[in-house]
């Protein structure tokens, strides 16, 4: 199994950085690995961010994020290496991360993550 790298998320400038404004990005066939048996896990990635100097490129997070597909990881582990990774490229005010996993077992699990506190 592969180990993702942020090195393929891109940036650019933020068009309006003297405002507060919520940019929700949605992947809803997000796929990674269960490490346990190597089953497919699948659930919707919603990304919720503020930014400050520059936000990421849509293709380049569809390509960071495909990386999982490849890579055996707990839901738990997931959610939080995207945050740091999307936190270290864009150094946001606020950003926050809900990965709900579809269920198995007859169980569904949601994990939300949060990077600083949410402007007023």
């Amino acid at each position: 199994m592969t180990e993702p790298t942020r090195d393929v998320l891109e940036t650019f400038e933020n068009p309006y950085p003297q405002r507060n404004y919520v940019i929700e990005t949605v992947q809803p066939e997000f796929t990674s690995l269960c490490p346990k048996t190597g089953h497919p896990d699948f659930g919707t990635l919603k990304i919720d961010y503020i930014a400050d100097q520059v936000c990421y490129e849509l293709k380049s997070l569809k390509l960071y994020l495909q990386q999982y597909r490849n890579h055996g990881a707990f839901y738990e582990r997931v959610t939080n290496t995207i945050l740091d990774d999307l936190v270290a490229v864009t150094q946001p005010r606020w950003m926050r991360i809900e990965a709900a996993f579809t269920a198995r077992g007859g169980i569904r699990t949601t994990v939300i993550v949060e990077h600083g506190k949410r402007p007023e």
